[in-house]
């Protein structure tokens, strides 16, 4: 069983972030990075089943020469090799970025593509449906737990008010990781070595064929949000003060 898992690299949780210059994005210079979590959760997914089933895993990133980070720990954990989009990715869109990864997944002819449900940075949740519908591949989102069977898989989806849908599909197949389905391992001596001799192929945009310029939607601004108080006094009676504020916390700030 083949899988390819695709990851992410995003600006670790607890950087302090500074708007860039141009405010068109952050400033990068001294941000610290990780493996976006839902990624991860789809890493060790595949990972399980491999362990399970045999076959192999390949890791699929894509961005600046930085991701070899986030490619040598998918490898240290176990994953058998990887593919490394050298392109800046933070002016594509999901569409933009999912015909890039497209373009190398369909060399690979997986039998199961994983992705993480969104990454922590854009979150979108876009890019793995969109991967999906590029590569004509059924798939399903949310989810929660993976078990091969005969020529398919079953899954578990996460639905709304603690529900959850149980879907039977047919391979190949794409599937969006939930985080928290299981518990994350840890890179071992032995892997970190390992990691040092797997194969890592380096790939461009223009090697694949796909524009590196196609983003149909583009970031006009960020800015950090602006706090600010507001105090309003109700008169009246005490039971005529409480009716106001009810209203108020009803229509207005919506937490009743």
């Amino acid at each position: 069983m083949k899988i390819l898992v695709a990851i992410k690299q995003v600006p670790a949780r607890d950087s302090q972030l500074r708007i860039a210059g141009a405010g068109k994005w952050i400033e990068e210079a001294d941000l610290a990075y990780e493996v976006n979590e839902p990624d991860a959760y789809a890493l060790e997914a595949a990972l399980q089943l491999k362990e399970k089933h045999g076959g192999e895993v390949i890791a699929l990133s894509a961005g600046p020469a930085r991701v070899a980070q986030t490619i040598r720990e998918a490898l240290a954990k176990g994953a058998d090799r990887a593919i490394h989009i050298e392109e800046e990715m933070t002016s594509l869109d999901p569409l933009a970025a999912a015909r890039l990864l497209a373009a190398a997944v369909k060399s690979e002819a997986p039998d199961l593509v994983l992705t993480g449900l969104q990454s922590d940075d854009l979150g979108y949740g876009q890019t793995g449906a969109i991967l999906a519908e590029l590569l004509g591949l059924p798939h399903a989102t949310i989810v929660m737990q993976v078990e091969k069977v005969d020529g398919a898989i079953r899954v578990k989806r996460e639905m709304e008010d603690g529900w959850f849908q149980h879907v039977e599909m047919p391979l190949p197949a794409l599937l969006t990781i939930q985080s928290g389905i299981s518990k994350l391992r840890y890179a071992t001596l032995m892997g970190i070595k390992r990691a040092k001799t797997k194969e890592v192929k380096r790939l461009t945009a223009a090697g694949l064929g796909v524009s590196a310029e196609s983003a149909s939607v583009a970031l006009d601004r960020i800015y950090v949000p602006e706090h600010s108080k507001h105090t309003q006094l109700f008169g009246g009676t005490p039971q005529e003060a409480a009716a106001q504020l009810v209203e108020k916390l009803r229509f207005e700030a919506r937490v009743l």
